[in-house]
């Protein structure tokens, strides 16, 4: 289900017919679609991956397979599309795909290009070093660093501007393209989402230690089209019964249960549609 602009234009300037229903000049929402585009990351261990015979796998998607189910979808009939960081407001406002689910944390700057569903877990920022780095045990510990952040994230940005850290940014275009640089000694961390961090680890145990002291809370949201308040409303009913139903812890074992992390198995609190 792609919206179109040309849909939408035509529907927005088409005269009124006495007694038409306000709903004919409605926007498309997916709580009417009989097949969905859904963004997902490709290079993330544990939350999106792209495998060798092209399918997705992760909590992401079995997240967003949860979703699309309670939407009346079934799983054959949902596409999935590979994003980055830098695409996921562009493909939500070109109408390539109709949600993401691309450990896509809710800001209010984000709030004002595109609609947040959820969120469906809170993560925490924290950081990844070799694993012969002894000299960093917390945030403070990244000044004069250089950290590797994928392009179209604001996690480093954080810790140089929120936090103050002097620390030097080095972009790459995805996360997964960070972990070279890292592991050559190239750049001397990479600070984002402790759940995106664990998969990395899982794949590099020898050569890379996750700091364990998280400083943020990140709210992972689903987007979703600004104006479609009603399929974001239907999201998160999905959501809650997800937490409700024990769907949510199971799927939080089977990918993060043996990383260590603290994690948390009670449905988050909304950020409300609209």
């Amino acid at each position: 289900m792609k919206r179109t602009a040309a849909l939408l234009l035509a529907l927005a300037t088409a005269p009124a017919a006495a007694g038409c229903s306000a709903a004919l000049g409605a926007p498309e929402s997916v709580t009417g679609a009989d097949t969905l585009v859904i963004g997902v990351k490709p290079d993330q261990p544990g939350l999106g991956l792209r495998t060798g015979e092209g399918r997705f796998e992760g909590f992401d998607v079995d997240v967003a397979l949860y979703v699309a189910e309670h939407l009346g979808v079934a799983e054959e009939d949902v596409e999935f599309k590979a994003v980055t960081s830098a695409q996921r407001e562009d493909v939500l406002e070109s109408g390539d795909v109709d949600l993401v689910f691309a450990t896509y944390s809710i800001t209010e700057e984000r709030k004002s290009v595109v609609g947040f569903g959820g969120p469906y877990y809170v993560a925490h920022q924290d950081i990844l070093v070799r694993a012969d780095e002894e000299d960093v045990e917390g945030v403070r510990d990244l000044e004069g660093r250089t950290l590797c952040q994928g392009e179209g994230s604001n996690s480093a940005d954080r810790v140089i501007e929120e936090k103050g850290i002097d620390a030097r940014l080095h972009e790459e275009p995805a996360y997964g393209d960070c972990i070279a640089p890292l592991l050559d000694g190239e750049v001397d961390a990479v600070t984002t989402d402790d759940l995106i961090l664990a998969g990395y680890l899982a794949q590099e145990p020898e050569g890379l230690r996750l700091v364990n002291a998280p400083f943020t809370d990140e709210q992972y949201g689903v987007g979703i089209a600004l104006e479609d308040v009603a399929g974001c409303e239907e999201v998160n009913r999905a959501l809650t019964l997800m937490y409700q139903d024990g769907t949510a812890e199971e799927l939080l074992d089977r990918w993060f249960g043996e990383t260590g992390l603290d994690l948390v198995t009670s449905v988050p609190q909304f950020v409300g549609c609209g």
